[in-house]
C-alpha cells in the first residue's frame, strides 16, 4: 500500500492557552483526513472555531493542544513536531489574514524561507526572476517584491503573496486557510486562477483548502470535497458534493427571501 502524503487520524484538539475561557472546549473532535501526492482537498464549513483553527492546528501551532489522535506526514508521526520542523520538512500554511512585517521585503522573506528550507544559499537574481514570472501571472506590479511584507497590501495582494510563496517554495503539502478572505467576485476568480496554475506547475503538490466560500470551490474544482461541522468531517465526496451543497444553499436563500 502506498504511504499517504498526509494523514490525520481521529484528531482531537483544544486551545492550549490556560488563560483562555474556552480552554476545556474542543475545537477538533475526531478529525480524519488522508491526502495523497497531487490531490486537492477542499474542506468547507461554517464560520465556527473548528474551521478558524483547523489550519494552525494541522501546522502545529502552540496555541492548540492535540489531546488524542495522530498526524503523519510521508509516513512519519509529526503530531508533536513544532511549526518550524513541519515547514522545513515541506508543509506550508497560507493565511487568510497574513501578518504585516515592516522592514522586511517580500523578496528578502522568500530568500530567507528558501535558505531555511534547503539549508543552503540561493541566488537572489534567480529568485527575483522566478518572482517576476509569478507577479506577471498574478497581475501584480513589478515592484511588488520590494515592498514590505503584507504592509498596506490589499486583500488580493495578500492572497497573491501567499500563492507566490507556494509556487516558489514548492512545499509537498500546502494548506490554504481561508484564501477567500475579504475578496470580491473578481479578485476571488483571479486567486482561484493562481491556485490552479500552481497545481498545474507542481503536479505532485498536495493541497488542502479550508474555506467557507462555495464560489471558491466551484472555481478551483478540487478532487475531494469534505464538509465539516462542529469539529468533525460529516460528508466526503468529489465535486458532486459541492454542487449538492450549493443547490441546498440556493434553495435556503430563496425560502429565506420569501419569508
Amino acid at each position: 500500500m502506498t504511504t499517504p502524503l498526509f494523514h490525520v487520524d481521529d484528531l482531537h484538539a483544544r486551545l492550549s492557552d490556560p488563560e483562555a475561557e474556552a480552554t476545556s472546549r474542543e475545537t477538533l473532535k475526531g478529525l480524519n483526513l488522508t491526502v495523497n501526492p497531487g490531490e486537492f482537498h477542499a474542506i468547507i464549513g461554517s464560520e465556527d472555531s473548528s474551521m478558524s483553527t483547523l489550519g494552525s492546528t494541522l501546522m502545529g501551532s502552540s496555541k492548540y493542544e492535540v489531546t488524542t489522535g495522530i498526524i503523519t506526514y510521508q509516513g512519519d508521526d509529526i503530531t508533536e513536531w513544532p511549526v518550524d520542523e513541519r515547514a522545513k520538512a515541506g508543509l506550508f500554511l497560507a493565511f487568510g489574514h497574513p501578518q504585516e512585517v515592516p522592514g522586511l521585503s517580500v523578496i528578502e522573506f522568500l530568500h530567507q524561507a528558501l535558505r531555511a528550507r534547503g539549508g543552503t544559499d540561493h541566488s537572489v537574481s534567480k529568485l527575483r526572476l522566478a518572482a517576476t514570472n509569478w507577479m506577471q501571472r498574478l497581475g501584480l506590479d513589478s515592484g511588488f517584491v520590494d515592498r514590505h511584507l503584507n504592509e498596506n497590501f490589499s486583500p488580493y495582494e495578500k492572497q497573491c503573496n501567499e500563492i507566490m510563496q507556494v509556487a516558489i517554495l514548492k512545499p509537498a503539502l500546502a494548506i490554504l486557510d481561508h484564501s477567500d478572505s475579504c475578496l470580491d467576485d473578481d479578485t476571488l476568480r483571479l486567486v482561484a486562477t493562481g491556485i490552479r496554475e500552481v497545481r498545474a506547475d507542481h503536479g505532485s503538490i498536495g493541497v488542502v483548502l479550508i474555506t467557507n466560500d462555495h464560489h471558491l470551490i466551484d472555481k478551483v474544482a478540487p478532487d475531494h470535497v469534505h464538509t465539516m461541522v462542529d469539529g468533525r468531517m460529516v460528508q466526503s465526496d468529489d465535486m458532486a458534493l459541492a454542487e449538492q451543497l450549493e443547490r441546498h444553499r440556493d434553495q435556503s436563500l430563496r425560502v429565506g427571501a420569501m419569508v
